[in-house]
């Protein structure tokens, strides 16, 4: 990793692949990571993590399983949520949406715990960046 700016829009624009992140750079132990998403992810759980999620372009819904119940958080262009460590979530994208991820590096997209991973998602800790 380089120590040079990283553009979002050309990091976004060097690859099409739905839920499979890259990684734009690293901050301490965290991967900075940015991918495209549409339609359903999965039921996932990080035991030992929180999750952020910056929407940077469309729209992103997160259904939550709390203690309390179940809930669907919407987050529109420019919104941040956190998915605390421990509640089982799945994202899902209406739109083509393109998101911003913060997660310790080595965090696997589909979470300690998960139902069966769809084909159209990338169980991955994340892809370097080929394009700056």
């Amino acid at each position: 990793m380089t120590n040079e700016p990283v553009s979002l829009p050309a990091a976004l624009a060097s690859f099409t692949e739905q839920w499979s992140p890259r990684i734009v750079t690293t901050v301490n132990d965290y991967d900075v990571r940015v991918t495209h998403v549409e339609g359903e992810h999965l039921w996932h759980v990080h035991d030992d993590t929180d999750e952020f999620f910056l929407v940077l372009e469309g729209e992103l819904r997160i259904s939550l399983r709390e203690p309390e119940g179940e809930r669907t958080v919407t987050l529109a262009k420019g919104s941040v949520f956190t998915v605390p460590r421990g509640i089982e979530h799945k994202p899902y994208a209406p739109v083509p949406t393109e998101i911003l991820l913060l997660e310790p590096t080595g965090t696997s997209t589909v979470g300690d715990r998960h139902e069966e991973v769809p084909d159209h998602v990338d169980a991955t800790t994340g892809h370097a960046l080929t394009s700056r």
